[in-house]
Formats: structure tokens, sequence, C-alpha cells
């Protein structure tokens, strides 16, 4: 389970999507994100739906291992379906003992579902086509604005890629945690909820050790190389928009006007 998450990784082939500014990225992410609580109709979650399907095509990344991260939030999906299609009153579908399922609960859980897996593709679509260094320097580039008011937007970008950089390694480390113990007889699987927490402490306390020895190791490492904060420093690579970027700025703003648009459109469905 812990291997299907995605999120954090980066695959590298050669693409359009992989050759864009990480900016271009970023932004289109956000705006991708906010535009699936602006729409209200299934018309716009199929547009959206298609676009990204497009965008994952033309990212050359397989959509199999893309889907994999879908597996990691399985429960997350199950709760919060659950949650709007028994507890959201309305016109009565069907009912079990106390248990209700209303029209208006079932759509608002169908339409909870289909955003939270799109949410979820969406972001790992960035991850996939951006490294943790793009990452870094188009956090710092695009937030350069925040620097004049006092926000310290090298750090906080350096901080947000260090953890994006860290996440396939403690998973990696979970996952090697987890067998050593399978193999001195610890068992994950059976007895009740509270029994599999208590059983998760071996696998935990050595994880967060692990955790802050690595992270001790990177901060030694960084003062060993004088490494200070981004003031002055300059860029193998600078970031330099090409014509590439432009087009996909212009089909994002598109995309969030129609999805706009759309919502005070009175769409059939």
């Amino acid at each position: 389970m812990l291997r299907e998450v995605t999120l954090g990784q980066y695959y590298p082939v050669d693409s359009v999507i992989h050759r864009l500014d990480p900016r271009v990225k970023l932004l289109g992410t956000v705006l991708f994100l906010i535009s699936l609580f602006i729409v209200k109709s299934w018309i716009m979650y199929g547009v959206a739906a298609l676009a990204l399907a497009i965008l994952i095509k033309i990212s050359n990344v397989p959509f199999r291992f893309m889907t994999r991260g879908l597996k990691s939030i399985v429960i997350l999906l199950l709760i919060s379906v659950s949650f709007n299609l028994f507890l959201t009153p309305g016109e009565v579908l069907v009912q079990f003992w106390i248990l209700k399922i209303t029209r208006e609960g079932l759509h608002i859980a169908l339409m909870m579902g289909a955003r939270l897996i799109l949410l979820v593709l969406g972001s790992s679509l960035m991850t996939l086509t951006t490294t943790p260094n793009q990452l870094t320097d188009g956090l710092e580039k695009g937030l350069g604005v925040l620097k004049k008011v006092g926000v310290p937007v090298h750090e906080i970008s350096m901080m947000m890629s260090i953890a994006l950089r860290f996440i396939p390694i403690l998973i990696e480390e979970t996952d090697k945690i987890m067998k050593a113990q399978q193999a001195r007889g610890a068992d994950f699987e059976s007895g009740n909820l509270l029994q599999r927490a208590k059983a998760m402490v071996p696998i935990l306390v050595p994880l967060f050790i692990s955790a802050f020895r690595r992270a001790n190791d990177l901060a030694m490492a960084m003062e060993a190389r004088c490494y200070h904060g981004g003031e002055g420093r300059t860029k193998m690579k600078p970031l330099r928009y090409a014509a590439r970027d432009r087009i996909a700025y212009t089909l994002m703003f598109l995309y969030l006007g129609l999805s706009v648009v759309s919502r005070f459109v009175a769409l059939p469905f």
C-alpha cells in the first residue's frame, strides 16, 4: 500500500508537460483545484476529467502509474462518500433501518468522490512531471513579490521541496521497517482497530528516529557547504518563459473562465 503513493515522486520522461516552466505547472494546478470547487454540474466535471486525461496522455506518464496514488486515499474516499450519502436530508430513495439514501445525498456523494479523485490526480501530475529543484525555483520565482513585505519565500520554497523529496524516502523506509518487523513475527493485519494501532508503535518509533537522523544529516551537510538563504544566490538554470508556456497560460485561463461562467449558467445536468 505504501508503495502506491505517487505524490512527491518524479517520473523521468521527455514530454511537453515536463518541459513547461514550473511556474506554469504550479499555477495551473492551483487553478485546476480551484475550478473543481467552482463547478457544480456533471458536464463541467466531465470537461475537467477530459482536460486532465489529455494532460496525462501528453505527459507520457503511464495512466496505470498515475492511478496508483488513488489506492492510498480509498479510506478517505469511502468516509467522505458515506457521510454525504447517508447524512444528507432530502427525498428518500432507499432506506435501511435508520440509514437513508436521499437523492440529494447521492448527488453530493458522487460529486465529492469525483472531486477528490480529480484533486489527487491533478496534484500527482504536477509532482510526477516536476523535479523538487524545479518546484523550489518555481515557487521562489512565482512568489518573489512577497519578499517585499518580509515573507521568507526562499526558505518556504526550500522547506516544501525538502518535504516532497522526503515523501518517497520515508515511504521506502517505512516499508523496510515493516518487513523487518514482520520477519520477527509482528502482525499488522489481524485484530481490531485498537490492536492494529498498537501494532504500529514498533514502526513509528524507528521511523521517527530515522527521519530526525536524516534531517540532522541534511542540516549538517548544508552548514558544511556554508548554505544560507536566497539573498544574493544565482541560478544555474534561470527560469525563462517560452512560447509553449504562454500558450499554456492562455489555455489555463480559458478553462478557468469556462468554469466560472458554467456556475452561473443553467446546464442540463
